[in-house]
């Protein structure tokens, strides 16, 4: 860990909202899915815990147009996701080696 009051190196969060009124939303492209195979590779990779990775839930991302969406912090990188093997990409490349995955870049002008 870099920073002694940091409690976590990096926290993934992933939209998981589900919009009542029928518009796009992260939830009918398989968030939920993704996030929990996510936080399953995580922890089999022994990223999880204090210092390291934290998997999170999160409500709407204002981020709609892009989804299914996931963010990274502190890096503060947006990703969009079509399937496993992209969240397999994510997990290996940016999460556990720090190096971010450009092709799954959410572009900076996607919104809702």
């Amino acid at each position: 860990m870099s920073d002694s009051n940091c409690y976590y190196q990096r926290h993934i969060f992933f939209c998981l909202n589900e919009r009542a009124n029928g518009e796009a939303s992260c939830s009918q492209h398989n968030a939920q899915a993704a996030f929990d195979h996510c936080k399953q590779l995580v922890k089999a990779a022994g990223l999880s815990g204090p210092g390291q990775v934290r998997v999170n839930k999160a409500g709407c991302l204002d981020r709609c147009a892009g989804g299914p969406i996931a963010v990274v912090y502190p890096e503060a990188v947006w990703y969009s996701y079509v399937d496993q093997q992209d969240i397999e990409e994510i997990v290996e490349s940016h999460l556990k080696n720090g190096k971010v995955v450009e092709r799954l870049l959410t572009p900076a002008d996607v919104g809702r």
